[in-house]
């Protein structure tokens, strides 16, 4: 099992190590190796048989909680190469996804498998994550960081440009994060299942007009654009208010279902509906009349 399932430690664990300075670490806990911090070090061989939620001491009488790592932690200790995808955003990505035990699950644009380990854990033993990374670093840290957590059979990596599509069809969902998401959409709705979910992230609103635009003359249909803006809070009881800083902008997100083609003559009415709706609605503002929200169901 890629973590811990039992209540105490066991070689070949992957362990989440806090001292009180917040500081953390994620190892796996291997024979006779010792682990060594700012606050000291000790040997592995003493945390076996440990119970979660307990401390263990350094050499120098230093603590450090051991305890069984989340995929927050797990995402955040990530050996990376440039940015990666918040976990704000990647847990969301999943819901809208409905990744679940089981699911196949396509992803272009690897990086440094932030998107990638959080789906290997989500599909479980019966799933299976299929990814696609065209920059030969970016996948050897990727893969290094899915072997380390012992996940490796639950992914496929392929080293190469999508454009001449994806080698998996009849996938549950598939998610890209890439300069250009609608140059390949194409190829999406190829590998998509019907009904499947599709997703994408981007960092600016041009982007976001350019893919939309586009899924809206493809087998598209619930589109939505969103964005999570997240805000942490002190944890002082006698003094209990937003932290100084917040995680802001860190990128759009949007998805949309496919649809069976034999249906865009239907969708197509609708859509047409949908604009004629919008651009109303869009008079009626410049005329200073106050309009409701309404969803255009596209």
């Amino acid at each position: 099992m890629p973590l811990p399932t039992g209540t105490t430690v066991q070689y070949g664990d992957i362990v989440l190590l806090v001292g009180k300075d917040r500081r953390s670490f994620i190892r796996t806990v291997s024979e006779g190796r010792r682990f060594e911090c700012h606050l000291g070090f000790f040997e592995y061989d003493n945390l076996v048989g440990m119970a979660f939620g307990q401390q263990i001491k350094t050499n120098i009488g230093r603590q450090l909680f051991v305890l069984t790592p989340n995929i927050d932690d797990i995402v955040t200790h990530l050996e990376r190469e440039g940015q990666i995808i918040f976990p704000k955003d990647l847990g969301y990505i999943a819901l809208k996804l409905g990744v679940r035990s089981g699911s196949r699950v396509l992803e272009a644009g690897t990086g440094s498998g932030a998107l990638t380990t959080t789906l290997a854990l989500l599909v479980g033993e019966t799933g299976h994550v299929y990814t696609y990374e065209m920059r030969q670093k970016m996948q050897e840290r990727a893969l290094n960081n899915v072997r380390r957590l012992g996940l490796l059979d639950r992914v496929t990596f392929h080293l190469r440009d999508i454009e001449r599509g994806f080698e998996e069809t009849d996938v549950d969902a598939l998610f890209l994060d890439l300069r250009e998401p609608w140059a390949y959409l194409e190829q999406a709705r190829a590998a998509i299942r019907g009904g499947g979910m599709f997703g994408a992230i981007v960092p600016t609103m041009n982007q976001v007009l350019e893919l939309i635009e586009n899924l809206y003359d493809g087998p598209w249909f619930f589109l939505s654009i969103e964005e999570l803006l997240l805000r942490t809070y002190k944890t002082i009881p006698a003094r209990i208010r937003p932290d100084d800083q917040m995680v802001g902008h860190t990128g759009y997100l949007v998805f949309a279902r496919a649809v069976e083609r034999d249906s865009l003559d239907d969708m197509n009415v609708k859509r047409e509906a949908a604009r004629a709706a919008a651009e109303d609605e869009t008079a009626d503002e410049g005329n200073g009349v106050d309009t409701d929200d309404r969803d255009s169901n596209r």
